[in-house]
């Protein structure tokens, strides 16, 4: 593994924040001043291949990556906010249910966060 990618990984293991690839180019500036965008694709793009880091879609919305912990998450369907909830480990029931093994899934529930909700009763006052 590159210096790179190590730092990149201590980047996203290290945030509290699911943190897209312009955020990562900027953190990473502040250790390797050479450092050009490029390279952080090239980096997630391999870490995450390599099952070191997850990658979190939403549609709309530039990818973002998270650390490979186990957890779900509740995506605003508003502002695409993304928050890590932690349900019961849900592996052992879809791979009865599918019937194969599978390495991994991503659980994403789709709410309304409470600041969308609270701007909806402002605009709903006026």
């Amino acid at each position: 593994m590159t210096k790179n990618a190590k730092y990149i990984l201590e980047i996203i293991n290290d945030s509290e924040n699911h943190l897209t690839a312009e955020q990562i180019f900027l953190l990473l500036k502040e250790k390797n001043k050479k450092a050009v965008i490029a390279t952080v694709y090239n980096n997630l793009s391999f870490l995450y291949k390599e099952g070191f880091i997850r990658k979190v879609s939403v549609e709309g919305y530039p990818d973002r990556y998270d650390k490979m912990k186990q957890h779900d998450h509740l995506v605003c369907r508003r502002c695409g906010k993304l928050e890590d909830i932690t349900l019961e480990d849900l592996t052992e029931k879809i791979q009865k249910q599918i019937g194969i093994s599978m390495l991994s899934y991503d659980l994403k529930i789709n709410y309304i966060c409470a600041d969308c909700l609270k701007m909806e009763k402002k605009i709903e006052r006026k």
